[in-house]
C-alpha cells in the first residue's frame, strides 16, 4: 500500500486543516482572563465539556454545541458568564484559523485526488472556513447532515455510503485527520485506512480527548504539508526513471 493506491481523501477539518486550538484559545481567552486558567488546562478542559455536550446533544448544531461548552466551563471555573458571551463563543468559528500549510497542501493534494470533508461542525460553520482553505471540495458531510457527532460509528458510515455514490470504495479512500478519538479509532472500527496528521507532534493534552489505547493508522505526519511531499515522492518513484522531468 502508498499513497498513490488511494483515489479519495476524506478530512476531518478542526485540528487538522483548521488551527482550533488557537482559535478555541483566542475565544476564550476573556473568560480565562477572569478565571485565571492557563492554555493547556483550557484546551483539556474544553475536550472533556465538547465531548460530553456532544453525546448529550448529538442532534444540536455546532455552534449551539460551543455555546452551551462556553457556559459549562465558565461553571466549571465558578465564573457566571453571559449569553452573549456564550453566543459570541458559539459562533467564533469563522475566526478559527487555517493552518499555515493547509492551503498550499490542499491545492497539490486537490490535483491527484477527490476531497471530502467529515466534520463535527454544521453547515454554516464549515462555509465559513471552506473560505479559508481555497479549495472546491467534491463532498462536504458535516454532524448536522448526519445527525451525530463522532466517534459515533454512524458517522463513518454514512461517509462510506457517500463515496460509493462518488464510484469509489473503502479501499479508494484515505482518511487523513488529527483526532485519534474522533476519527482514527471509529475509523479502524469501519475498516477505513487512516493517515494521522499529529499537529501536537506527540504532546499529550490539547483540544482533542485522548484515547486510552492508540488506535492503527497508516501513516503519521507533523503536518499536512508532510503528507503532499511523501505524496510526492511516492509519485515520483511510480515514474519510469527516463520519464522523469
Amino acid at each position: 500500500m502508498t499513497l498513490i493506491s488511494f483515489k479519495i481523501l476524506s478530512f476531518d477539518c478542526y485540528g487538522t486543516l483548521i488551527d482550533w486550538e488557537t482559535g478555541l484559545f483566542t475565544a476564550l481567552a476573556p473568560l480565562l482572563t477572569r478565571a485565571g486558567v492557563s492554555r493547556e488546562e483550557a484546551l483539556v478542559a474544553y475536550a472533556e465539556q465538547e465531548s460530553a455536550q456532544e453525546a448529550e446533544t448529538p442532534t444540536l448544531i455546532y455552534s449551539e454545541i460551543l455555546t452551551r461548552v462556553h457556559r459549562s466551563l465558565g461553571r466549571l471555573w465558578s465564573i457566571r458568564t453571559t449569553d452573549d458571551e456564550d453566543i459570541a463563543f458559539g459562533r467564533s468559528i469563522s475566526n478559527w484559523p487555517a493552518f499555515p500549510d493547509t492551503v498550499p497542501a490542499l491545492a497539490y493534494l486537490k490535483r491527484y485526488f477527490r476531497l471530502v470533508i467529515l466534520s463535527n461542525v454544521d453547515r454554516r460553520s464549515f462555509a465559513d472556513s471552506n473560505r479559508r482553505l481555497g479549495v472546491t471540495f467534491d463532498g462536504i458531510h458535516t454532524a448536522e447532515d448526519i445527525g451525530s457527532y463522532k466517534p459515533d460509528a454512524r458517522n463513518f458510515h454514512y461517509l462510506l455510503d457517500r463515496v460509493a455514490e462518488m464510484g469509489g470504495t473503502q479501499e479508494t479512500l484515505l482518511h487523513v485527520a488529527q483526532s485519534l478519538y474522533h476519527d482514527h479509532a471509529p475509523a479502524n472500527t469501519a475498516g477505513i485506512t487512516t493517515c494521522w496528521i499529529d499537529r501536537r507532534a506527540g504532546e499529550p493534552g490539547g483540544a482533542t480527548k485522548t484515547t486510552s489505547d492508540t488506535p492503527r493508522y497508516a501513516w503519521r505526519f507533523a503536518s499536512l504539508a508532510e503528507l503532499a511531499t511523501a505524496h510526492r515522492t511516492a509519485l515520483a518513484g511510480s515514474v519510469p526513471r527516463g520519464m522523469q522531468g
